[in-house]
């Protein structure tokens, strides 16, 4: 289950439109952090992700359309997009699109409820932050880490 967390020091709240008041002004970076920190203490009270979690996570990303979807729920933070409008911005059919979301739910990288008569899917932000950290639990040798710098295809040439 995820706890969605608020920004720590709240000023993120109050913003003009609904979006922003979850994920701040200058985008959903407040949100993704403090979810980040929720996800490390999880992440420390258990001790570490199963191997053959992290591994069934990976698999279920390890798909073109899988990978597509995941960002995309990411993107639409905590409250989610139902399957239709998920199909509609990936062009996936909702035939393929259902199979590809039980495969990610499978792998506990996405969450689903009923809301009305339409089911909403969301990213599992805890699941994804114990994946990052699994994979970067020995980062750098136990030195500190570099700063991560914007990755070269982010990168615009005027």
């Amino acid at each position: 289950m995820v706890n969605l967390v608020m920004c720590p020091s709240h000023c993120c709240q109050g913003q003009d439109d609904g979006a922003s008041s979850l994920y701040g002004a200058s985008g959903n970076s407040h949100f993704m952090e403090a979810m980040a920190m929720d996800a490390m203490d999880q992440f420390d009270y258990h001790r570490n992700m199963e191997t053959s979690d992290a591994v069934a996570a990976l698999a279920s990303l390890a798909q073109e359309s899988r990978l597509t979807v995941f960002r995309l729920l990411i993107q639409a933070g905590p409250t989610g997009l139902a399957a239709g409008e998920i199909s509609e911005a990936t062009g996936i059919p909702p035939s393929s699109l259902s199979f590809h979301l039980k495969e990610l739910a499978h792998a506990s990288m996405v969450t689903s409820r009923q809301k009305g008569r339409f089911v909403i899917y969301q990213a599992n932000f805890a699941t994804a932050a114990a994946l990052v950290a699994f994979l970067t639990e020995n980062c750098c040798g136990g030195n500190p880490c570099m700063p991560i710098s914007k990755p070269a295809y982010a990168a615009t040439t005027d």
